[in-house]
This record gives C-alpha cells, sequence and structure tokens, in this order.
C-alpha cells in the first residue's frame, strides 16, 4: 500500500459549526411596523403650518396673536396624540412638529417684547 492510495480512500475532516462571526446564520431584521414616510410627515407639517397660521390670524396684537397661537398649539398637540394613537405617526410628528415651532415664535415675539419694554405683553 503506498501513500497514494491512503489519501484517496480516507474521508475529509468534520466541518466545525460556524462561531457566529463571519460566516453564519443572519441575524433576525426588526422592522418598523408602521414606518415614517417623507410623504405623510411633509403633509402633516404642512397642515400643522396651516392650523396656526388660521389661528394666528385672527389675532388684533400681539396679546391676542400669542393666545391664539398658544390655543392652536395645545390643541395640534392633542390631535397629534390622537393621530400616533390611531397609527398614523408620520402626520403626527409634523403636526407636532409644526406646532413646536409656531408656539416657539410666537413665544420669541412675546419674549423680545417683554425685554425691549420691560412689560409683560400677554397681561
Amino acid at each position: 500500500m503506498n501513500r497514494h492510495d491512503v489519501w484517496q480512500t480516507s474521508a475529509p475532516p468534520p466541518m466545525r459549526a460556524p462561531s457566529g462571526l463571519f460566516p453564519g446564520p443572519s441575524r433576525p431584521t426588526y422592522r418598523e411596523p408602521h414606518p415614517i414616510g417623507a410623504g405623510p410627515l411633509l403633509a402633516g407639517l404642512g397642515a400643522g403650518a396651516a392650523w396656526l397660521a388660521l389661528f394666528g390670524a385672527l389675532g388684533r396684537d400681539l396679546a391676542s396673536y400669542a393666545w391664539w397661537t398658544l390655543l392652536a398649539a395645545v390643541t395640534a398637540w392633542a390631535v397629534a396624540l390622537i393621530l400616533t394613537a390611531i397609527g398614523d405617526r408620520a402626520v403626527a410628528v409634523g403636526v407636532a412638529l409644526a406646532s413646536g415651532l409656531g408656539l416657539s415664535i410666537a413665544m420669541l415675539f412675546v419674549g423680545s417684547r417683554w425685554i425691549t419694554t420691560q412689560d409683560w405683553p400677554l397681561w
């Protein structure tokens, strides 16, 4: 028996199980059940901006503008909470972003008036 015959008749060495690094079975991929898209987000931003503009247009001066904007922002946040519970979270995020930005702008005007005149404009 020569060496050449031994190599041909022997079985290949057993393979080890992969260690889990590379290569191996892939890990499970978890997906969001309701992903947020750009279209609904922009629709929520537009709706929130229109809502705040309509309420802000009711104000005659800075104080009434600020109170109407505060009312509009609170109702927009309530609608955003309802939209979140229903499952349309992209629109809810857009509405919440628009109302937060609009309320920040209104309070910026109130704060700047308060700083320049030393008089709180909301009372």
